[in-house]
């Protein structure tokens, strides 16, 4: 391969000199691009006029991984390019937008209240299953998105702080991390989409629930079911963003398993965009989840939320959750008066 190379690099700085003389005195120049008729071309000139126009060097290797003969391709710059200022462009100004905007609504508006009060009575929100699923995708995802984020930015914030070593270190068990916490993420998205799937169907009170502001902006809350506007927005956001980082991420994961280098630079690219859009959009979740509004953290925590909060966020579930208590208990007392 290098007795390939050698000789194909002098040509290119001989001509580099050769050219500008030759033109100068009118000679023909000749296996270079723009002139790819010349008479004169040597097999080394055509070699070389290939290369500067496909911009690709590759050589010969003997081992069965053929990629690996690869030295330079043009893809491969734009790749980088994506990677070092595109996405961390896009990253920086979705993640910190976000925080910006949380920022500014917690200053403005503080914490939702519960409206009334806690009245002490609570009904049940999620199952045990169903908080089980949403912490493995949840606590995966954190981690996930933190390491994800080491491999963007930790070179420019993290390096300098804690040294060369200390972050070569914890980007590799970050590394480790980051594959093997993909499983259980992908696992959470199906059992998720499987439990929510039917609760999450957009209807006309999604409508009238974002034009209301979602009970967040101006006064009043709009009618909701068991998942509002926003939940059913952040479900999806989930779903149909997490099913496109696990299937890019697997790509990237398993290397030229299913497409060639092309398609893991494209596969690369979609994670990345997505994986930052997505860590945004759950910045909000997280904070409305918590310390944005009282008693959410309740239905994830427990699973029981106060009946102030319930009627306030989802007063059309809870109408339908108290119908189906009296259905349930109604049978049993009638039975009990005919003895």
């Amino acid at each position: 391969m290098i007795s390939r190379i050698l000789p194909v690099l002098a040509l290119a700085l001989g001509l580099g000199f050769a050219a500008p003389s030759f033109a100068q005195i009118g000679g023909p120049v000749t296996g270079i691009p723009g002139n790819p008729a010349a008479p004169n071309a040597s097999a080394e000139e055509l070699e070389l006029q290939k290369i500067l126009q496909g911009g690709r060097i590759a050589g010969r290797v003997t081992i069965p991984d053929n990629q690996s003969a690869s030295l330079v391709q043009p893809a491969g710059r734009d790749w980088r390019a994506f990677h070092n200022v595109t996405l961390t462009w896009v990253g920086g100004i979705a993640v910190l937008g976000m925080l910006a905007i949380i920022a500014i609504f917690y200053a403005t508006k503080g914490r939702i209240p519960v409206e009334g009060g806690r009245t002490g009575h609570t009904i049940q929100r999620f199952n045990l299953i169903e908080r089980g699923a949403h912490w493995m995708t949840a606590g995966s995802f954190v981690v996930l998105a933190l390491t994800g984020l080491n491999l963007t930015f930790g070179r420019w914030l993290i390096l300098p702080i804690v040294g060369p070593e200390a972050f070569a270190t914890l980007t590799l068990w970050g590394k480790y991390a980051h594959n093997y916490l993909s499983f259980p993420f992908t696992l959470g998205i199906v059992v998720l989409f499987l439990m929510w799937v039917k609760d999450n169907i957009p209807n006309k009170l999604d409508v009238a629930w974002f034009k209301a502001g979602g009970g967040l902006i101006g006064h009043g809350h709009p009618e909701a079911a068991r998942f509002n506007g926003g939940q059913k927005m952040v479900f999806w956001i989930t779903v149909i963003g997490g099913t496109l980082v696990a299937v890019s991420g697997y790509v990237l994961i398993f290397p030229f398993w299913v497409t060639d280098i092309a398609g893991m630079q494209l596969a690369h690219i979609v994670h990345g965009v997505i994986s930052v859009l997505m860590i945004a959009a759950m910045v909000g979740h997280i904070y409305i989840g918590s310390v944005g509004m009282e008693g959410a953290f309740d239905a994830m925590g427990s699973g029981q939320v106060d009946m102030n909060w319930a009627k306030q966020h989802h007063g059309l579930w809870v109408e339908d959750e108290v119908k189906k208590a009296r259905e349930t208990v109604a049978p049993g007392a009638r039975a009990a008066g005919a003895d």
